[in-house]
């Protein structure tokens, strides 16, 4: 096989969560675009029949799956409706998660551990669904989670974020030592995307900032991740598994700056 045709997932099966908007339908087109048939999850059915519609446009085949992942009963459907339409699941893609940055003062203990369950538990759920039936359907396959900057660079407000980001990273690693040989399991750390999440924050003294803290000069933009995934999913990378892809610009801490507790700014 030529180096370049080992980007390439014709034939396999992707299921996405958070797919549709943002980085999860970036990843989407992107697999799509090197031959994966992809299943969409996500709460919004509009969102998820546009990211349909334009993986269509691109020649391949997509089903969008309404599905909120802190409903456990309905990641396990997204996985029936994924082996029903396809007979297989070759590639899984954690992507839905997030928390925004709130000091820990105003931080409830059930806003943290819903942190975790959002951004943790639903990847160690739908990943211990979906693991077995790569394993009997395709004979392997790969996972991969959507992590963070935030989850190895600590900063303040981001307590909880941070700590689950940092949580699924962990969990990144545990997974693929014991899905090890027949399933890779890999995260990609993301810095500061340009995504409708982050655009609800941006102004232009914000975004100034952080460009000039981002040691590339700009901000990330979807295609930079979903790039990262494609590589990480696809037989280019069958020899890494347990790895997280910094995908950030080259930051050492985050770009946002943000108030301490007492005074000052960190």
């Amino acid at each position: 096989m030529a180096l370049m045709e080992r980007f390439r997932v014709d034939g396999q099966v992707a299921v996405i969560t958070g797919a549709g908007k943002g980085i999860g339908a970036g990843i989407a087109r992107a697999l799509a675009e090197a031959g994966a048939r992809v299943v969409l999850g996500a709460r919004t059915l509009s969102d998820l029949e546009q990211v349909a519609k334009e993986i269509e446009d691109l020649g391949s085949q997509a089903l969008a799956v309404p599905t909120d992942v802190l409903q456990f009963d309905q990641l396990q459907a997204l996985a029936d409706a994924a082996m029903t339409q396809f007979g297989r699941i070759d590639v899984l893609v954690n992507n839905a998660g997030g928390f925004p940055p709130k000091p820990v003062s105003q931080t409830s203990a059930s806003e943290f551990e819903g942190a975790m369950r959002f951004n943790v538990t639903t990847a160690f759920e739908l990943s211990r669904i979906c693991a077995p039936l790569m394993v009997e359907s395709a004979g392997g396959g790969n996972i991969l989670n959507i992590s963070s900057i935030a989850g190895h660079k600590p900063t303040p407000c981001f307590a909880a974020y941070g700590t689950a980001k940092g949580a699924l990273s962990l969990l990144t690693r545990e997974l693929a030592q014991e899905f090890a040989p027949k399933v890779r399991v890999n995260a990609i750390a993301v810095g500061s995307t340009r995504t409708d999440a982050l655009n609800t924050v941006l102004n232009d003294e914000i975004e100034q900032t952080m460009v000039e803290l981002t040691p590339m000069g700009r901000l990330g933009e979807v295609e930079d991740i979903a790039l990262g995934a494609l590589y990480l999913c696809s037989p280019a990378a069958s020899y890494v598994t347990g790895e997280i892809l910094g995908v950030n610009g080259g930051l050492e801490r985050l770009n946002m700056q943000m108030p301490r507790a007492w005074g000052g700014v960190g």
